[in-house]
């Protein structure tokens, strides 16, 4: 463990039973593993009136019984471990690495954009052709290698009922920036593969949204009947510290895993892994390629 040049978090008290942690001011994977490191933590110990752990990009929050845990004991304890992690340099997690398959410039997400080209920041190119240009790719392949050929970590879950927010596990100067649009639309097609800012995501479901809208996945993340194999368990597919590989594919590959969804027997390609920080951060483009290579073992 090592804290040089690690800040300490900042502790906001939220009504009686929750407590507010943010790790860093700015959004980076360097905050996202330190929180993560706090989370897992906490969970490992997990105290009498402990209710609910929910990590974020660069924060988590605890819903606590005080009744059962008084609140100074509660943040004495999170200070405990947030000393104990340090910049997280030695943390590593069980998690799992799964495979997104992206119809990229699909005709579903391309219909919408071009129906809100007026709240765009570039009414005349697509939002692919508008990414690709700011980010300096000569092409929109360019842009799409570059978005599909690194992972993805998953640092929260919410906003709508299983939404991933997507962090790509790249140096900060290989980071895809876009901004979000102008102004929101008011319509976004279900398992949209959107980005703002530094983040990806997937839209589980229809609604409004704000994000460039880069294609589309026919395999659902959210099911609240929970009737395809992937949510017997649960109404959500994905959950924080999951690692996410886009795979572009064709039409013809996507009508095709559509009728499995249909079929009501489609499951997302998925391995266990153990993510190993330190292993990471020494060669970050090696260690993806390993998980990569572990994705695609039999």
């Amino acid at each position: 463990m090592s804290t040089a040049g690690t800040t300490s978090a900042r502790y906001s008290w939220g009504g009686d039973e929750h407590l507010f942690v943010e790790m860093d001011e700015a959004m980076s994977l360097e905050a996202y593993f330190r929180s993560m490191a706090v989370v897992t933590a906490l969970r490992e110990r997990r105290p009498e009136g402990v209710i609910d752990i929910c990590p974020a990009n660069a924060s988590y929050q605890v819903r606590f019984d005080p009744d059962v845990l008084a609140p100074d004991r509660l943040e004495a304890l999170l200070r405990e471990i947030e000393a104990q992690v340090g910049d997280a340099t030695d943390f590593e997690f069980e998690t799992r690495i799964v495979e997104i398959p992206v119809l990229y410039g699909d005709p579903w997400t391309h219909e919408t954009l071009m129906r809100f080209r007026d709240r765009h920041q570039d009414p005349e190119a697509t939002d692919l052709e508008y990414a690709a240009r700011i980010n300096g790719f000569d092409d929109v392949q360019g842009f799409i290698d570059a978005h599909s050929g690194a992972p993805w970590m998953a640092s929260m879950v919410g906003f709508v009922a299983g939404l991933p927010f997507l962090y790509q596990m790249v140096s900060r100067d290989r980071q895809l920036e876009v901004p979000k649009y102008v102004r929101p639309r008011t319509d976004t097609p279900a398992l949209t593969i959107g980005h703002g800012g530094c983040f990806g995501c997937i839209y589980s479901v229809r609604g409004a949204g704000g994000y460039q809208m880069f294609g589309i996945t026919p395999t659902p993340i959210y099911d609240p009947r929970q009737e395809l194999p992937d949510f017997k368990d649960f109404v959500c597919f994905f959950e924080p510290g999951d690692i996410v590989k886009f795979e572009p594919i064709d039409r013809e590959r996507y009508d095709e895993l559509r009728g499995e969804v249909e079929q009501g027997r489609i499951s997302i390609r998925r391995k266990p892994v153990t993510f190993n920080l330190k292993q990471f951060t020494a060669n970050p483009d090696a260690y993806n390629k390993r998980l990569l290579e572990i994705l695609n073992s039999d």
